[in-house]
């Protein structure tokens, strides 16, 4: 039938291989098409439609192909305002020669489908899915041609889309989604064009869909052409923009697609990702809530970037996320915040480090409660911290103690911890012991850290290490300004029971250390008790290591701590206790040692008038003991008996405390170590001996 309405020569002019034959073939056609079309006989037009499709479009000869794409838009051309019962089989075999294997086919099926979307404008909008996919694919076409005419196509179908009522964002959405993840360049530009385009459309809701898109096009900031890059951050802002000026948006969907690509590796990405946390941070509410462990999850490590730029944007991120008050009923999860700052302090940035200890110690003022619940998940973890290289962080790490062991419990688990850490590390303690113990004792109050401290190390198994912690515990007593209200306390110990409460309480654990116990002796001014120690000490109580921390308090003598002390030497006739206590040091001391030699010239410079028992007890006689208080301050001049400088054997106590016991109880101690350092070298004597004999077997064997 169609034979019959087509003439054969326009046929065959409709394959012929010179382009304006198959022009003219097609104008004829267009003609044929529009009488029938008035006449409404629909099928001869049907028959000239199938005749085309099956002898031309279907056909293996690409001249023929050729012609008949033109010829089907020449047919719809004809059809005008009839085209749209016809279009099912006009569309599809244009549709199919997009995927042509011959380059000039496929352009003839852009050129004929842009005729035919010319002509049906709307009608085309049910077709759109099955276009927009080939338009996709042709974006990227290898021919540039292709390309060129599938952007002149491109251009009319969303001409159409933004003017039609039939377009369905919901169908169209899926397509969109499965191809963000594209790389072709030709692909994103197509892409993030329709996206550009249908945003622009006020009857299309495209912020609705966008947790379905957002990171594809964030895929794109990273992208190797600088046009992408521009065209997706164009895209992204301008959603931003509407993020910020909309009531209703799906912050949940799309803060997960951020959190991840916060931790891009490319930079541009990175800062994108963390601005838009920013914003959703100050406009999410109570939709954030949930997602805010990831949010701080992602913006922790942005803190540290090398990028100055994103380092200044997560820190306000951060500031306005923990200024958030949110509620654990509200779905704020304490659990999962505290798990990702505890995460955070193992990493090697020291910023990111700091403001993983601020949140800890923010969760921990704000619900104390549930963050002690997960305490033994994150206590070794924060006793780590306290190795770290920086001080900041450990200064930090000690206020987040500090603030759990508020609780009695907690503050004596802290200390035993603590302990056991410098046990198990000895670096610690020498490199950060000082700086841990002054600044808890500035947070915990000095006097009860150092009364845990001396009854956790009084009864250590470890005699070495009770020992070498004593001395560092001493030295800090010793020296450091933070402690000053703990000697000046320490000063009153026998006139004062809470100076004595005190001391009694040091003077158990400082058994572990001779040079410990003279240094406490020396600061309470328990003179003649410090003398009668010094002449207890027995031969293998002087060794190199006592000698050694003599010279550091014979050193810390002429300090300002101990400039009281001094003074007192000004009346010998007064502190003769004093006297022969520090003479008793000068005998110990090696002749050479510069220690021999501070303290002789010190000695030296003691005024030389009469020591004579008759002038000292002139000195106190005729005075009743709160008269010798009131001109004796911090009782500097009271002996341990009681009185001013009264003769030893008549009292062994005074101000409650039993001199005598605590002696024995030195003494008792310092045996303990003895015995334990005999055991100690006859066990490397032995070990050597075998390593000798093992070693000298071998050589008879070789």
């Amino acid at each position: 039938m169609a034979d019959a309405v087509i003439p054969a020569a326009v046929l065959r002019n409709l394959s012929d291989k010179l382009y304006e034959k198959r022009k003219n073939a097609a104008l004829e056609i267009e003609g044929i098409v529009k009488s029938l079309a008035a006449a409404g006989d629909h099928e001869k037009i049907s028959a000239v439609i199938n005749l085309l499709t099956t002898e031309f479009t279907g056909s293996p000869q690409a001249h023929h192909r050729k012609g008949g794409l033109i010829g089907l838009a020449a047919a719809t051309v004809g059809l005008t305002t009839e085209a749209a019962q016809h279009l099912e089989k006009i569309v599809k075999p244009v549709l199919n020669a997009f995927g042509d294997q011959d380059s000039r086919v496929r352009y003839y099926a852009c050129e004929a489908l842009y005729n035919i979307a010319k002509v049906v404008r709307g009608d085309f909008i049910v077709f759109f899915n099955e276009i927009f996919d080939a338009l996709c694919k042709l974006s990227a076409d290898s021919d540039p041609n292709v390309q060129s005419a599938a952007h002149l196509l491109d251009r009319l179908v969303k001409d159409i889309v933004t003017e039609s009522d039939q377009f369905s964002i919901e169908e169209f959405i899926p397509l969109l989604r499965d191809r963000m993840n594209v790389l072709n360049p030709f692909v994103r530009q197509f892409l993030v064009g329709w996206i550009t385009v249908l945003d622009s459309v006020p009857d299309i809701d495209m912020l609705g869909f966008l947790p379905d898109f957002l990171d594809g096009l964030f895929n794109m900031l990273s992208d190797s052409s600088h046009e992408i890059r521009q065209q997706a951050d164009s895209a992204l802002s301008e959603f931003l923009q509407e993020i910020k000026n909309s009531p209703s948006v799906d912050y949940g969907r799309m803060a997960e697609i951020l959190v991840q690509r916060a931790a891009s590796p490319d930079e541009f990405t990175r800062l994108t990702a963390i601005t838009w946390i920013n914003e959703f941070v100050k406009l999410g509410g109570d939709q954030l809530v949930p997602y805010y462990a990831d949010i701080l999850g992602a913006i922790l490590p942005c803190i540290s970037d090398k990028e100055e730029k994103i380092r200044v944007v997560a820190r306000e991120t951060n500031e306005e996320l923990r200024a958030i008050k949110a509620d654990p009923t509200a779905g704020f999860d304490v659990r999962a915040i505290l798990f990702i700052a505890k995460g955070q302090l193992s990493t090697e940035w020291e910023a990111t480090r700091i403001e993983a200890l601020h949140w800890i110690s923010t969760l921990l003022n704000r619900h104390r409660s549930e963050v002690l619940s997960f305490l033994n998940k994150i206590f070794d973890t924060l006793l780590k911290a306290l190795s770290d290289p920086s001080d900041e962080v450990v200064l930090l790490v000690l206020e987040v103690h500090a603030c759990i062991a508020k609780d009695p419990q907690h503050f004596h688990e802290l200390l035993v911890f603590l302990v056991y850490n410098f046990h198990i590390d000895h670096s610690l303690l020498e490199k950060r012991g000082a700086l841990i113990i002054r600044q808890l004792c500035v947070l915990l109050d000095a006097e009860r850290v150092y009364r845990e401290l001396s009854t956790i190390l009084e009864g250590e198994a470890d005699l070495d290490f009770a020992s070498i912690m004593v001395q560092a515990l001493n030295l800090i007593l010793l020296t450091s300004s933070e402690l000053a209200e703990l000697r000046d306390l320490l000063k009153q110990s026998l006139v004062n029971s809470a100076g004595k409460d005190l001391f009694v309480s040091l003077y158990a654990s400082w058994c572990h250390s001779p040079e410990a116990i003279i240094s406490l002796c020396l600061l309470a001014q328990t003179y003649q008790h410090a003398s009668t120690v010094i002449q207890s000490l027995v031969e293998e109580d002087i060794n190199v290591r006592f000698l050694v921390q003599l010279d550091k308090l014979i050193r810390l003598l002429e300090t300002p701590i101990f400039a009281y002390l001094r003074l007192q030497l000004l009346e010998p006739g007064r502190y003769t206790w004093l006297l022969k206590a520090l003479n008793g040091l000068l005998m110990l001391l090696p002749q050479q040692s510069a220690a021999f030699k501070i303290l002789r010239t010190r000695l030296k410079t003691v005024p030389s008038y009469s020591f004579s028992g008759d002038q000292v007890e002139r000195t106190s006689s005729g005075n009743t003991y709160s008269q010798i208080l009131h001109h004796i301050p911090s009782g500097s001049q009271i002996s341990e008996d009681g009185d001013v400088n009264q003769d030893v054997g008549t009292c062994n106590s005074h101000n409650g405390i039993n001199f005598t016991t605590r002696l024995h109880q030195f003494e008792q101690k310092q045996k303990q170590h003895r015995v334990h350092a005999k055991a100690q070298a006859k066990s490397r004597k032995i070990s050597t001996s075998s390593s000798k004999s093992e070693e000298q077997e071998r050589l008879d064997e070789t």
